[in-house]
């Protein structure tokens, strides 16, 4: 089991900055890729950036050049740093963790990032 618990979402306005994190506990294999999705009310839950373990990462095109996933593996927490933030950028993002078997697949609680305009 894998244990995710995120932070730093809420209430900024259009061109502003917000930045998330999520630190994994249990049991955390050796190779893994943690990531960063959203929903929004209406739609589907999207893929918003991935980084594995070894540092590849894998962004959404409606992100790329604006947000920025990084890690720090010592203590398995992954970050996403979200600037020029839009209306549009408006959801409920979900921290997740996939590990090296199909059963590895976690989610966290989810948190909230509202963008004014």
């Amino acid at each position: 089991q894998v244990q995710l618990v995120e932070s730093g979402g809420g209430l900024v306005q259009a061109g502003g900055s917000l930045r998330l994190s999520c630190a994994a506990s249990g049991s955390i294999g050796s190779f893994n890729v943690m990531g960063w999705y959203r929903q929004a009310p209406g739609n589907q839950r999207e893929l918003v950036a991935t980084i594995s373990n070894g540092g590849r990462t894998n962004y959404a095109g409606s992100v790329k050049g604006r947000f920025t996933i990084s890690r720090d593996n010592a203590d398995n927490t992954v970050y996403l740093q979200m600037n020029s933030l839009k209306p549009e950028d408006t959801a409920v993002y979900y921290c997740n963790y996939k590990g090296e078997f199909l059963r590895d697949d976690y989610w966290g609680q989810g948190t909230q990032v509202t963008v004014s305009s």
